[in-house]
């Protein structure tokens, strides 16, 4: 996963690497400890000497080897950089964050933090002079990604049931397969599910999801196709009230979401059966399509959180990125295959590990 996101930035590391090694200057810093230790030599009594020859021998001893081995010097690097002396190495790496589909404001925003980290502090070198490089971009990237961070399980555990969770996108990006693989997990954490198969324009979109429902044995409730989707909802999330059923999952039409009526038939879905959670679905290999979608989703039904399907082929990660910071709402799950098992639950320390593993 993520190998073009890796590269670009595993090239910005070593450019940044030269570059603050070309800076480094030698520093001396005083060893208050001394520089070798052995075993002490057994004391030998000597009552012939007097004191004051004791003094004058300990005295030279400790002028020409403890004492000056106390004061020997150690030498450590440190630099202080400009903005001038990595400008280009910072226009490459927001070029290569543009190319690996990671939005512009985003792609700002990590240069940035990157900048500040780096420019204009004196910094101490230790062992590894890309460390310090590494640890900005893990600091600005880990910070992007876990500024909403929601805890799905704490949640679903706290709520008053049932939970009403509603699934938006459009079609052909696996919505319907994810809000499968979610009953699924649900199911195996020991909480009941009902679906709601609310895509009722799409040709053969209640029979696919009726599939699913089958295999993984649970309760569809279902409408003829061109009917409201708004009573189809109504009706999972009345059946659920009166089972005791926890948890509803709302399939929704999918059209593209420039498609003014599915808007409104979204709206009028979650006005009729008001959602506890609005999860945003779509395609991590998208790229900049799929942010562009989540953005407009949130701006017209305030999104909760988002869950990314085929992250295991994606290759530049841009996507969840971006996604998480323009929305300002939380990558709750990643899609990793094709089985009903494959939705590992996103962690943002994992993620950015990932980048650098």
């Amino acid at each position: 996963m993520f190998n073009k996101l890796k590269e670009k930035l595993s090239s910005f590391k070593k450019s940044a690497e030269d570059t603050i090694d070309e800076k480094a200057v030698e520093v001396e810093e005083q060893n208050t400890q001394p520089a070798e230790t052995s075993e002490p030599e057994p004391v030998k009594t000597e009552p012939s000497k007097t004191s004051n020859n004791l003094e004058q021998e300990t005295g030279s001893k400790s002028g020409t080897g403890f004492g000056q081995k106390a004061k020997a010097f150690v030498f450590k690097r440190e630099f202080v950089l400009d903005e001038d002396d990595i400008q280009d190495t910072l226009w490459d790496l927001e070029m290569g964050l543009l190319e690996n589909d990671i939005a512009l404001s985003v792609s700002e925003a990590i240069v940035e933090s990157v900048k500040n980290e780096l420019v204009g502090t004196r910094r101490r070198i230790g062992s590894d002079t890309g460390k310090i490089v590494e640890d900005a971009l893990k600091k600005s990237l880990y910070n992007i990604m876990s500024a909403n961070t929601f805890d799905f399980d704490e949640y679903l555990k706290n709520a008053e049931k049932p939970v009403h969770i509603v699934f938006v996108g459009v079609n052909g990006t696996g919505k319907t397969t994810t809000i499968a693989k979610m009953a699924n997990l649900l199911q195996n954490d020991n909480y009941s599910t009902v679906i709601a198969a609310g895509d009722t324009f799409r040709a053969g979109a209640i029979d696919q999801i009726e599939s699913h429902a089958n295999k993984i044995n649970t309760k569809l409730i279902k409408h003829q196709e061109m009917g409201d989707p708004a009573a189809v909802v109504y009706d999972a999330v009345q059946y659920a009230k009166s089972r005791s059923i926890d948890v509803v999952l709302s399939d929704t039409a999918g059209r593209m979401h420039t498609n003014v009526n599915l808007m409104s038939q979204l709206e009028k879905v979650c006005r009729v059966s008001s959602p506890d959670l609005i999860i945003f679905v779509d395609e991590a290999v998208a790229g900049n399509d799929a942010v562009e979608r989540a953005q407009q989703f949130n701006d017209n039904i305030p999104i909760d959180g988002s869950i990314l399907t085929k992250a295991d082929a994606d290759s530049k990660g841009g996507a969840a990125i971006s996604i998480a910071y323009i929305t300002g709402k939380p990558i709750l799950y990643l899609g990793i295959g094709q089985g009903y098992e494959d939705l590992k639950k996103f962690d943002p320390q994992w993620f950015v590990d990932q980048l650098f593993e």
